[in-house]
Formats: structure tokens, C-alpha cells, sequence
């Protein structure tokens, strides 16, 4: 919507810009000029000005033409029929004897949006490609990618790449990055830039001569090249040696992962590159700007992967100041748990207490959390910190401090005896859900240790009308159950009256079925209740214990120095299993788990022969898709029933208990419905995709369709595979029923 007035204020402007004695005065036509940008800047349409501006741009005052300049590419694809009057100033500009002149120009062409600008623009770049002026070579390299972005899907001209590689070699440095990235868009369908050996030697020769920037800039470039023999590797890496003690951290860390990549069969050289950088690395993470100190916790983190105790002397360094936000609260404090030892372990475990009183609830439980994993090493001293921290009374540290002591109690049973007594004369009980969840498993699997257990968990089914967390109540069925196990006449008529109002009365059907399966199991008898419901014990020789072993270099580098490591995709395999475990809900449904990796299971096909299933490593969706892609459908059958109606994680969980890993799926209502699958037999891969509802197959409205690929090609294989696949599928099909 235009201003009011906007049209009298655009009059005035085009009689003063046209008035000979406003022109005469150079400082008076300037002014008004700059007025022209300023309410362009502010949202006011002066197009109408444009004749008017374009002939402002005759004259000698640079700042005078940056203004007009502007104007032009702000409104060129407004005006495209005067623009044409723009675009003879602007080459003619670029004839200019002033260097300063022909870069303005050439660059402001190459900003216009307008079709059929190529064949206006090209030849001037070619020239700028040539000019003396370093200034006009660096705006013409960079309008090579912009004249090819204008029209991606052409050919690429090859005279222009060969003029851009020529230039790798121009004097100036600034020419040379610029190279490398207009050669890098021009040819990104083509796989990028090309370093070959002439060009590594002569980018390595001339990083002292770039800024910080380009340095980092070309050291990832350089990621691409492979020596070819040990000697050309030890003479790039000494070349590179000075760079990884460079003050700029963003330069450091790009040295490091080109270290890393190009010594990948020199461990002692990886590890003595990761030594020498530690320090600057240390300093990014003491740097005034937040995102930056942020940005050294999370490669820090990767570093410790493969060398734990390489920042072991620097621990105080990642104590938390006061002033610091919350996000790298959290990074130093799972850095420093990681960082313990028994040299400082007294230090750390204070530093952390101090924490667990801090006014935000999610810090201090952040700071729990960290001491219940170092209680795993050292359970004595940090049982003293946490049982003092019951003494406060605050609801969300008596939560945190409850789940600790339920997953401490499972890493380390030896404490069991210390929790339980701590436990039983606790007088608080969490009020949120995770801590009331937290303590009735701690009294149903521990409950005949602890001597007020009974009458703690009758409190919490006298309140069950109140309750509204499902999980609180499926966990408090869970609880009572395993409390009848151990204490029959403490428990016998509480428990009857949980379950009567689950089955009689509770509205939650999950909440439901697990009351009626508990009762049948009760009816069944208590020797096969006990069987079922009482899970596999903790084992004191977890090797989680003994802390995080160490990574090959390998498994992290090709993710250091991008945004992995912030973004949290770059989790090692043993953390993430180690967080999973720490979930409640995920070890009871480990505990349901068998304990091998491998399920071996009939083929009703072949009754003398056997197939076996593992999930091995997971896939990533990239590496699902290409490979369904690449590879030929080998068998395609229609089962004969629809898809289970089961809820997805059911499914899922159906699934991976045979060992088939679900990748994807589409929502129940959608038509047609997909699943994606994968498994693993021996040696091969199977990769499946469950289909119903497609139109091309005869028949499969309504029945479920399975096409299967494989790599290496095993018949066998598949046909025991589809045959598990189907009776899970009607398994699940009959119990939705």
C-alpha cells in the first residue's frame, strides 16, 4: 500500500532531479539522490524516477553511482523496457579508465534479474577475466557463477571453466578463493571443482598469502586430493603443520580434519595432530561469542571419542560461568563427566552439586543426571551428594534424584543395599510423572528391601482416581504385581483392589489390557506370574562401568568441522545406546528382548533348512533409497490379507522382535499405504517394501503386497524371509480382531 502523499513527493523529487540548476550544483543533485535511496529503503515506490536516475549515473563521483547503481537493481525488473537504457550505462561503464568504476559496474550488471541478461553480461565478464585490475577480475569471477545461476540448465561453457582454472594462478589471492567457488557452482552437477595434484601443491604454497577465511575455505577443498605416495603425504602435511596452531579457531579445526583425512592410515600422526590442536580448541571454547564457544564444546566432544583423557588436565576449563546460557551449561556438563578420574573426581562432584541447586529446574536436573552417571564409578561419594540433595524438599530434585537412583541401582547393583535404605526413608514423593514411574519400579523390583514399600505404594493406588498419567498407572499394575511376588500378605488386598478398578472402571484401554493380562497371569498361578513378569537381573560386569572405550578416528572424522556435531546427528553408537537404556520405558522393553543378537527361525517352505535373521548396523534413509533404486525387485507376492490395524509402534515392535527393522511408513489412513523393512541373513541384505492398495496389481485393493530386493542374491534367503514377515503380519492381523 503506498504512502499518503507519495505521489507529490515523487513530483517534487523528478522536478528537482530534472531542474538544470539542481544539476549544476553537484552536492544539491547529490542530496537529492540520496533522498530518492532513502525513501526507496522505506518502502516508497519511486520507479516512476527512473529515466531521471539513469541519468544521474553520468558522472565521475563513485558514491554517486553506488547510489544510482542501486536503484537500478532494485527496480530493473520493474521497468525491463527502460532497463535496457540501464544496462548501455552500465557497459559502457565498464569501459571506464577508473578500475573502481568497472567493478561497480560490472558487479551491479550482474545483479540484474532479468531474462536474456546473459547475452548482455557475457561479454563483459570475459573481459573483466582479463582486466589488469585485480578488483575487476574478482567481481568477474564471481559474476561467472551468477551469469551460469541465471540460466542453470544450459550447457556449460567451457571456455569459461578453462578461463576460471587459468585463474587458480592469478597473483591475487582473493581471485584465486573466488575461483574455486564460482568453479565450484558452475560444475556442482558435475561433481565440483577438480583438485588435482598441480592445483593442491599450488593452493598448499599459496595458504600464507590468503585470510583466514580463504584458508579454511581452501583447506576444505583440498579435502578431495589423495597423495599418492608417503612422501608427497608428509610433505603436504608439513606444509599444513604451522596452520594447525593458528589463532583462528575455524582455521585450526579445518587443518585438523585435513590432517585426519589425509593420514587415515597413520594413527600416531592423527593422534599428535590432535594433541597439537587441543589448545586452540580449548580457546574456541573460552571464546566471548556464544555460538562460538558452543560450536568448541561439540568438537571437543568428538575429539574425546577417541581421546578421552587428552583435556583431562584442562577439566576446570568446562566448569560453567554464571552468565552462561543453559545450551552450554549441558555440553560442559557431559563433558565433564566424561573428564573424571580419581585425581578429580572430589573437585567435578562439587562443582556439580553446586548445580543441582540452580533456579532453573531443567539445569538441575541436567546436574543429577550427571552425578548419577559418574555414582557409576564412583557410587559411594556421589550416594553422600545425592541423598543430601533429598534433604532440600524440592519437587523437581527429589524427581531427578529418585530417577537417578533407579538407573544406578540397574548399571550398579552393588549399590542396590545403599538405595533402597535412602529410598525407604525418603518422606517426599515426586509429584511428576517420570519420578512417580521412576519410584514404583524401585519398589516393585526392590521391594523386599526396602520395609515401606507396601505401604508407599498403597498410598499411590488409593489416589488412582486422581491419577492421569497412563504410565504412572501401567507402571503402578507392574509394581504391584512384582510386590505380590515377594510380599504376598502385605500386598494380596491392595492388589486386588488395583486391578478391579483397571478392569471395572479405567477408561484407558492399554491401562486396561495390562490389568487383564496380569490377572489371567494370576489365575494361571504364581510360578508362571514370576516367570513373566519378573525380568532379567542388571550385570555388575557392564562394561559401561568401565566407561566409553575409544573410537577409531575414522568413525567421526568425515562429520568434524560441519554442523553434525551441533545439530546432535553425530552420536556415537555407544552413547546412544547407553541414553536409550537410561529411559524407562526403553529397558522394560529390553527386558521383554531375548538376549541374542540373532533369531534363528523355520522356513515352513522348507522344513529341513533354517533361516537366520540379525539387524546388524541400521541404515541411514539415503542409503535405503539409493540402494532400492539401484538393485532389481526379485520377488513380488500378494499374501492374501490386508495389513494389520495395529498401531505403528506395534508394529514396529512386532517387527524388530524377528529381527526386521522398520525404516519408514505412512499414516493408517493413507491410500496407498507403504512400509519399508530391512533385515539381514548371513551375508546378504534384504530390503522389502509392504504395499496395499495399489492399482496396478490384480487383486491388491485390499491384500498386503511384498516386494523384496537383495544384495547378494540369496532365493533362499527371501523365501524364508517372506515367510517370517507373513506369519508376524497375521499374527498381529488376528490380535487386532
Amino acid at each position: 500500500m503506498p504512502y499518503l502523499g507519495s505521489e507529490e513527493v515523487v513530483k517534487e523529487l523528478r522536478r528537482a532531479l530534472s531542474n538544470p540548476n539542481v544539476q549544476a550544483d553537484r552536492l544539491r543533485y547529490k542530496n537529492y539522490i540520496t533522498k530518492v535511496i532513502r525513501y526507496m529503503t522505506q518502502g516508497l515506490d519511486v520507479s516512476a524516477l527512473f529515466m531521471d536516475m539513469v541519468k544521474a549515473s553520468a558522472t565521475v563521483d563513485i558514491v554517486q553511482k553506488k547510489l544510482v547503481y542501486l536503484y537500478m537493481c532494485t527496480y530493473a525488473s520493474d521497468k525491463p523496457d527502460l532497463a535496457l537504457l540501464a544496462i548501455n550505462t552500465l557497459r559502457k561503464d565498464c569501459a571506464d579508465p577508473n578500475p573502481m568504476v568497472r567493478g561497480l559496474a560490472l558487479r551491479n550488471m550482474c545483479n540484474f534479474r532479468m531474462p536474456g541478461m546473459t547475452e548482455y553480461i557475457e561479454q563483459p565478464i570475459v573481459a573483466g577475466l582479463r582486466d589488469k585490475a585485480s578488483y575487476v577480475r574478482r567481481v568477474a569471477v564471481l559474476g561467472c557463477a551468477k551469469m551460469h545461476s541465471l540460466q542453470p540448465n544450459t550447457e556449460i561453457d567451457g571456455t569459461i571453466v578453462n578461463e576460471l582454472y587459468a585463474l587458480l594462478r592469478d597473483p591475487d589471492p582473493v581471485v584465486v578463493v573466488n575461483c574455486l567457488r564460482a568453479l565450484e557452482e558452475i560444475l556442482k552437477d558435475e561433481g565440483g571443482v577438480v583438485i588435482n595434484k598441480p592445483i593442491a601443491h599450488h593452493l598448499l604454497n599459496r595458504m600464507k598469502d590468503l585470510d583466514s577465511w580463504a584458508q579454511s575455505e581452501v583447506l576444505t577443498f583440498l579435502l578431495r586430493y589423495r597423495p599418492r605416495s608417503d612422501d608427497e603425504l608428509f610433505d603436504i602435511l608439513s606444509l599444513l603443520d604451522a596452520f594447525l596452531l593458528s589463532s583462528h579457531a575455524h582455521v585450526a579445526v579445518a587443518t585438523l580434519r585435513l590432517f585426519l583425512h589425509l593420514a587415515s592410515a597413520h594413527p600416531t600422526v592423527q593422534a599428535d595432530a590432535l594433541l597439537r590442536t587441543s589448545a586452540p580448541l580449548l580457546a574456541t571454547c573460552g571464546a566471548a561469542s556464544r555460538e562460538l564457544r558452543f560450536a568448541g564444546l561439540c568438537h571437543v566432544q568428538q575429539v574425546m571419542r577417541s581421546q578421552p583423557g587428552l583435556f583431562g588436565t584442562h577439566y576446570k576449563r568446562f566448569f560453567c560461568g554464571y552468565s552462561e546460557p543453559s545450551y552450554i551449561k549441558f555440553r560442559k556438563m557431559e563433558i565433564l563427566v566424561e573428564l573424571v578420574n580419581d585425581e578429580n573426581v572430589a573437585l567435578v562432584l562439587e562443582e556439580l552439586r553446586s548445580y543441582c541447586t540452580d533456579v532453573s529446574p531443567e539445569l538441575a536436573q541436567a546436574a543429577i543426571a550427571a552425578i548419577g552417571r559418574i555414582a557409576r564409578t564412583y557410587s559411594e561419594k556421589c550416594l553422600d551428594i545425592l541423598t543430601g540433595l533429598l534433604g532440600l524438599k524440592q519437587d523437581h530434585i527429589t524427581s531427578a534424584v529418585i530417577q537417578t537412583f533407579r538407573d544406578l541401582v540397574w548399571f550398579c547393583p552393588q549399590s542396590t543395599a545403599a538405595v533402597c535404605q535412602t529410598v525407604g526413608a525418603c518422606v517426599d514423593s515426586p509429584q511428576d510423572s517420570e519420578g512417580k514411574q521412576a519410584l514404583l519400579w524401585l519398589l516393585g523390583e526392590h521391594g523386599d528391601q526396602i520395609s515401606s514399600a507396601p505401604y508407599v505404594m498403597e498410598g499411590y493406588i488409593d489416589g488412582l482416581k486422581t491419577e492421569l498419567s497412563s504410565a504412572v498407572k501401567m507402571e503402578l499394575l507392574t509394581a504391584a504385581v512384582k510386590m505380590f511376588l515377594c510380599r504376598p500378605a502385605e500386598t494380596q488386598d491392595m492388589l486386588g483392589r488395583l486391578l478391579h478398578y483397571c478392569i471395572e472402571e479405567e477408561s484407558d484401554v492399554c491401562v486396561r489390557d495390562r490389568a487383564l493380562l496380569y490377572y489371567r497371569l494370576l489365575q494361571r498361578g504364581v510360578e508362571e506370574t514370576r516367570k513373566v513378569v519378573t525380568g532379567p537381573k542388571s550385570d555388575p560386569s557392564m562394561s559401561v562401568l568401565t566407561g566409553r572405550q575409544e573410537e577409531p578416528i575414522s568413525e567421526w572424522d568425515s562429520t568434524f568441522n560441519t554442523l553434525g556435531p551441533l545439530a546432535g546427528c553425530d552420536l556415537c553408537p555407544q552413547t546412544a545406546a547407553t541414553s536409550a537404556a537410561d529411559q524407562p520405558s526403553c529397558r522394560a522393553e529390553n527386558e521383554l528382548l531375548p538376549e541374542s543378537t540373532d533369531v534363528t527361525l523355520s522356513s515352513p517352505d522348507d522344513a529341513e533348512e533354517e533361516i537366520s535373521l540379525s539387524l546388524g548396523p541400521p541404515l541411514s534413509h539415503e542409503t535405503f533409497e539409493k540402494m532400492w533404486l539401484d538393485l532389481e525387485t526379485l520377488h513380488r507376492q500378494t499374501l492374501g490379507f490386508p495389513r494389520p490395524r495395529a498401531a505403528p509402534d506395534t508394529l514396529q515392535a512386532a517387527l524388530q522382535l524377528v529381527k526386521i527393522q522398520t525404516l519408514a511408513f505412512t499414516p493408517g489412513d493413507t491410500v496407498p499405504w507403504k512400509a519399508y523393512i530391512y533385515t539381514r541373513s548371513t551375508e546378504t541384505l534384504i530390503l522389502a517394501e509392504l504395499l496395499q492398495g495399489d492399482q496396478q496389481a490384480p487383486g491388491s485393493d485390499e491384500s498386503l503386497v511384498v516386494s523384496v530386493k537383495q544384495q547378494p542374491v540369496n532365493q533362499h534367503a527371501i523365501r524364508g524371509f517372506v515367510s517370517v514377515l507373513k506369519s508376524v503380519l497375521q499374527t498381529l492381523n488376528v490380535d487386532t480382531l
